[in-house]
C-alpha cells in the first residue's frame, strides 16, 4: 500500500518509533523527484509487509476520503498481542477503538496524516522477518499486511474484477462489509469491499495512491497484464521502479492497482543491514543528486534504533 502524507519526520517517527517497522527504504518518488519516497517492513522488507509513502510536506494539498479509495490498511498481530498494542498505543497517545469482526479482534486507529489502520490477531503462518532494533519486541512485531479495505459506490464491479480477473473467491458478507480472499490464501490474502455513498475521493495529503499486489515474476506479470487488457482495465507498460517492475490499472470502481514484482528486491543497491540508511537513487537520476537533494524537504532519518 502506498499513501501520502504531510512531514517525512512525523511519517518516519510513527511508523519506525511508534508501530516499530524497520525503514527499509529511503528514496524519491521516481516520477517527481521533489518527494521522498519511502518505505517502511519487517527486518528485511519482506514482501507482503512494505507500507510506503510519498510525503508531500508542508505545500502539499489535503487529499478528501471517498469512493475510489482504499479505506484501511490491517496488519497481522499474533492472538496474544491485543492487550500490548492497546497498552502501547496508549502510551504513545494514540487514540484507539477495539472491535470484534468475522470473529477476529481488531484494534483500529489513524496515523498521524489520517491514513486508517488495523491490527487484526490472528496467529496465521506468516513470512515477516523480526527486526532486532524495533522498539517492539520480538514477540508483538507487526507480522505483515493481513487485509485492505476498499470503499466503493457500488460493490459489484470491483467485485468482479476480484474474482473474474485476479482469481480471488468470494468468503462472506457480514454488515456491510463483503470479504474476498485470494485463491493462495497466507498473508496479505484478504480484500474487503464496503459501500460508501460518498463522491468520489480526490488525492493529497491523507488518502492512499494506490494498493498492490504482488505477480511471483515478470512472466506472470505479463500474463497478469493480459489479463487485464482482455477485461478492458487498459493496464500500463511494465515500468522498472528499480526495486520491482510494476504495472498500474484503476479497477471500475475507481481504485488504482499495482501488480509488482519482488525482485530485484531491495537489497539492489545497498547491504541489508544497512537499508533505508541514506538516499538511494536510480542510475538514471544519480547525476542530479545534487539538486535533488536541495529540493528534498527537511529529513533527520528514522528514529535511532527505533526510538
Amino acid at each position: 500500500m502506498t499513501a501520502i502524507v504531510g512531514d517525512p519526520q512525523t511519517n518516519a517517527d510513527f511508523y519506525v518509533g511508534t508501530l516499530g517497522l524497520r525503514m527499509v527504504k529511503r528514496t524519491v518518488n521516481h516520477d517527481d523527484t521533489g518527494t521522498y519516497h519511502f518505505y517502511f517492513g519487517d527486518g528485511e522488507g519482506t514482501p507482503g509487509t512494505s507500507i510506503t509513502f510519498f510525503p508531500w510536506g508542508s505545500k502539499g494539498r489535503e487529499g478528501e476520503f471517498g469512493a475510489g479509495q482504499t479505506q484501511t490498511t490491517a496488519y497481522l498481530i499474533p492472538e496474544g498481542s491485543v492487550d500490548y498494542w492497546a497498552d502501547r498505543l496508549t502510551s504513545e497517545h494514540v487514540a484507539y477503538e477495539r472491535d470484534q469482526r468475522f470473529d477476529e479482534q481488531v484494534i483500529r486507529f489513524s496515523d498521524p496524516d489520517g491514513i486508517e489502520l488495523e491490527l487484526v490477531a490472528t496467529d496465521a503462518p506468516t513470512d515477516a522477518v523480526p527486526w532486532g532494533d524495533s522498539p517492539v519486541p520480538e514477540q508483538h512485531q507487526l507480522r505483515g499486511f493481513y487485509s485492505v479495505t476498499l470503499a466503493v459506490s457500488d460493490v459489484e464491479p470491483t467485485a468482479e474484477t476480484l474474482t473474474d480477473v485476479l482469481g480471488f473467491e468470494f468468503e462472506a458478507e457480514r454488515d456491510g462489509r463483503h470479504r474476498y480472499r485470494s485463491a493462495t490464501g497466507g498473508p496479505g490474502s484478504v480484500v474487503d469491499l464496503v459501500e460508501t455513498d460518498r463522491e468520489r475521493g480526490t488525492m493529497g495529503i491523507g488518502t492512499v495512491h494506490h494498493v498492490a499486489f504482488e505477480a511471483a515474476d515478470v512472466d506472470e506479470q505479463a500474463q497478469w497484464r493480459e489479463a487485464y487488457a482482455a477485461a478492458g482495465l487498459k493496464p500500463t507498460q511494465v515500468i522498472d521502479r528499480t526495486y520491482f517492475h510494476s504495472i498500474y490499472t484503476r479497477e471500475p470502481g475507481g481504485v488504482l492497482f499495482e501488480m509488482a514484482t519482488p525482485e530485484p528486491g531491495f537489497t539492489a543497491d545497498e547491504d541489508l543491514a544497512d537499508l533505508g540508511s541514506r538516499l538511494t537513487l536510480p542510475e538514471r537520476l544519480e547525476s542530479e543528486r545534487e539538486r535533488i537533494e536541495a529540493q528534498l524537504p527537511p529529513f533527520d532519518g528514522p528514529p535511532v534504533g527505533g526510538n
